[in-house]
């Protein structure tokens, strides 16, 4: 980014290693087709490492599904106030450019042979189209299943259910690979949002001061993985506590009504029952993973339900990227796998306005450690980049925009 007045040694630039990057062409009409582009770079010894994706044959197989592999994508622009930095995408950039990166990511984490994949879930709600899915931009960019006349040999579907509109398809991600008459070796799930707020004098602009940018993205399948799903259990009701009238660009929200009969009721009853049926007890879980909205919520409800700090902390990521949406809960698990070691147990319970949640229990294996030099871009490089660039209010509402 070029401010006004700043002068530029454009001599600087020689000799300098770059990384291709895929990115959206802003300049078009509201109703034309977003051309994207894969012909732009950016320097590789600054905030996006260049990372070799390399196919690694499997050689442990499991006998229950889990992930294989994970990536996380934020943009190098941030804006900070208070206590909180959140990540902003540049003008270039949205759900699906954040949804192409992150799978990226999770490719080159997991060593997964491209071709493999046979079904991709992208979960949002600030796809730049109302009818045209992410899906099948992912697929076709990262080469998805077998490629036959510019076709992919892959499922791609788009989901939505608020803030879980990722963490919904685990289970049927999981489900998938293990169903052998399915023929699918590997599934990836991404959850990727502009989350959008209005500005702060308008009906809504609360959450101005919460909404971020960015993907994360999960493979599961039954070899080599670095954490086993030991089970699952979701919950749903109708409660409308959150909600976005199909033509306008912003969500309104129902107050405090988004706390107790919301967040907090679906989330309790997720993660009780979810233990209730494994059996367990907090102490017998070594990380929390909620859904984060704010940074007050998920602190209220791990003490509520009996974690430590040392329990939660490690996924607290909203005050360094804000509210990702559907992203959010997915983030905080990938800062956890950064760290867990193996044979290590986590809790993971998203939420969802609208309302619902998914609870989720996985344990880690000891290949969770063989993996983790494959990854340049573990969530804490992202939250303590020295190469973060911030921005003030008014260039974080224009870049939000696309402007």
């Amino acid at each position: 980014m070029i401010r006004q007045g700043e002068e530029i040694d454009f001599s600087a630039f020689e000799g300098r290693e770059v990384v291709p990057r895929f990115r959206r062409r802003y300049s078009v009409d509201r109703s034309d087709i977003i051309p994207t582009i894969s012909l732009a770079f950016t320097f590789a010894d600054e905030y996006y490492p260049h990372q070799e994706y390399a196919v690694v044959k499997p050689n442990k197989d499991y006998d229950a599904p889990g992930i294989v592999g994970y990536g996380v994508y934020t943009s190098k622009f941030r804006i900070k106030e208070g206590n909180i930095t959140r990540s902003v995408p540049f003008v270039d950039e949205d759900a699906i450019t954040a949804a192409v990166e992150a799978g990226k990511l999770a490719l080159i984490h997991s060593g997964v042979d491209s071709a493999l994949v046979g079904k991709v879930y992208v979960g949002s709600e600030s796809n730049p189209y109302a009818v045209k899915p992410i899906a099948s931009k992912v697929a076709q960019v990262l080469k998805l299943g077998e490629e036959d006349e510019g076709v992919q040999g892959v499922d791609a579907v788009d989901t939505e259910f608020a803030c879980k509109a990722a963490t919904s398809m685990f289970k049927d991600a999981a489900s998938l690979v293990n169903y052998p008459k399915a023929n699918i070796q590997y599934s990836m799930v991404i959850g990727a949002d502009n989350s959008q707020a209005a500005p702060r004098d308008c009906p809504g602009g609360e959450l101005d001061l919460f909404v971020g940018f960015g993907g994360c993205a999960y493979i599961f399948g039954k070899t080599d993985l670095i954490a086993e799903i030991e089970g699952w259990y979701s919950c749903t009701s109708d409660t409308p506590d959150f909600w976005r009238r199909d033509g306008e660009p912003f969500p309104m929200h129902g107050g405090r009504f988004t706390g107790d009969p919301a967040y907090f009721k679906h989330i309790r009853k997720a993660a009780k029952k979810l233990m209730e049926r494994l059996g367990l007890k907090p102490s017998d879980i070594n990380y929390f993973v909620a859904h984060q909205p704010n940074v007050q919520f998920p602190v209220r409800i791990a003490k509520e339900l009996g974690f430590k700090e040392e329990q939660y902390l490690p996924s607290l990521q909203v005050a360094n990227f804000g509210n990702t949406y559907s992203g959010s809960s997915p983030v905080g698990l990938a800062a956890v796998l950064d760290i867990a070691k193996p044979e290590e147990r986590i809790l993971i319970v998203s939420y969802g306005s609208g309302a619902g949640s998914d609870a989720y229990s996985l344990i880690t294996t000891s290949q969770i450690i063989e993996k983790r030099n494959r990854q340049k871009m573990p969530v804490a490089y992202q939250a303590q980049n020295p190469f973060l660039e911030y921005v003030d209010y008014t260039t974080y509402r224009r870049l939000k925009l696309g402007m």
